[in-house]
């Protein structure tokens, strides 16, 4: 990943596309049988979204945003579940968790001293969730298992 030096830098599509990849290999498909293939199409709603926020020198948030189907999907592969067991209650913990991971690896390549919140989940069919005064700035949407999936980067410029 290359990194970001100072605060006037930001991640880019690529970046995002190299910590995607790598959680997906490592967590959602390790045996290499299920990859995210992005699509560039954005679904009109999501079932369950998660987001995590940044804060420190750069403010931002990353969000996940995908159907009940991926979620569902995710949380089978973090708990070796199969999809008929897992719970509402797993859906938002491992999609709380995906967002946590992904976050935390864009939060390396951002300026000393940012600090990662606690993962926001939000599991309701249509359900938006909005950042006022931040602009998304990449923006990865494809498909896993035949279910859409969206995760993007969005930063807060603030003054002083």
């Amino acid at each position: 990943m290359s990194g970001i030096a100072d605060s006037t830098l930001e991640p880019s599509d690529i970046d995002l596309k190299e910590i995607v990849d790598q959680v997906w290999e490592s967590y959602l498909d390790p045996d290499g049988t299920a990859p995210l293939v992005l699509t560039g199409t954005v679904p009109e709603k999501f079932d369950a979204t998660g987001s995590i926020s940044i804060t420190g020198p750069w403010h931002g948030h990353v969000v996940v945003a995908t159907s009940l189907g991926a979620a569902t999907g995710a949380a089978a592969a973090f708990l070796a579940m199969e999809p008929d067991e897992v719970s509402e209650e797993d859906v938002a913990d491992a999609l709380g968790e995906l967002v946590n991971i992904i976050g935390g690896n864009v939060k390396s390549m951002l300026p000393p001293g940012c600090l990662l919140a606690l993962p926001h989940v939000v599991v309701a069919t249509g359900a938006v969730s909005r950042w006022p005064g931040a602009t998304r700035i990449c923006e990865l949407c494809g498909q896993w298992r035949g279910e859409p999936v969206c995760i993007s980067l969005w930063h807060e410029k603030r003054e002083g």
